[in-house]
């Protein structure tokens, strides 16, 4: 996927991520949750998007920086989160502009999964972040290919791609399956622990009509990944 390829459809992304299921409801108080106390925390948002993870880390008393690889998206970000924000365009697959042991902590949200080499960002992510700083991140979770082609080959790295509706315009999003055992070896090899795996709730709040049909009684569905690393 190339660097700018939300540019075409970044506001109408932006206005989904706002109030839809898999943004509001799910992933970011997930990530929020994971990421505790974090006043005072020098934290990265990798792949930041129009800010809104950001935003509520720094209501919470981080001390954020962001970057993406939209230049669309990075002014979004500039906009909601105002002109005297830390925030650039960078890659997360190429070198960042970020000094070693920089930063307490790092945010990677739905970031990962666009890569099919992981080795590369996981050791920047490494080196920018202090000895014992944590890495949270998620990913599409290792089993929504079976929705997408169920003949595929779990075991495999899988190229996949989907057509997602953002508002009143359609976007072909282009991702790369893991099987389980591959992220947590490319964590460990990257010279992270471990810490925690997570396979949450949606927010108790969540309008029922956002939900899938047929859920039931069920207070989870399968979605992302959630990991906590923390760096050796």
């Amino acid at each position: 996927m190339r660097a700018d390829h939300y540019d075409g459809f970044a506001q109408s992304y932006s206005r989904e991520n706002e109030s839809g299921l898999f943004n509001a409801h799910y992933e970011r108080p997930a990530m929020l949750e994971l990421a505790g106390d974090v006043r005072g925390r020098r934290m990265l948002d990798a792949g930041c998007g129009s800010g809104p993870l950001s935003e509520a880390l720094r209501a919470r008393g981080a001390v954020v920086t962001g970057f993406d690889s939209s230049p669309a998206m990075v002014e979004l970000a500039r906009k909601r989160l105002g002109e005297d924000a830390d925030l650039q365009v960078a890659d997360i697959s190429l070198p960042l502009p970020f000094a070693d042991g920089a930063f307490d902590d790092v945010v990677v949200s739905l970031v990962l999964h666009y890569l099919q080499d992981w080795k590369a960002p996981l050791s920047e992510l490494r080196r920018v972040l202090k000895p014992g700083g944590r890495l949270l991140l998620s990913v599409n979770h290792p089993r929504v290919l079976e929705a997408s082609d169920p003949s595929a080959d779990y075991f495999s790295v899988t190229q996949y791609s989907d057509e997602y509706t953002f508002g009143d315009e359609r976007a072909v999003l282009t991702f790369w399956h893991r099987p389980l055992h591959a992220m947590t070896d490319a964590f460990t090899e990257a010279g992270f622990r471990i810490a925690v795996i997570s396979e949450p709730p949606f927010l108790p709040d969540t309008p029922r009509e956002l939900l899938p049909p047929g859920l039931g009684d069920r207070t989870a569905f399968i979605c992302f990944i959630f990991f906590v690393l923390e760096a050796h």
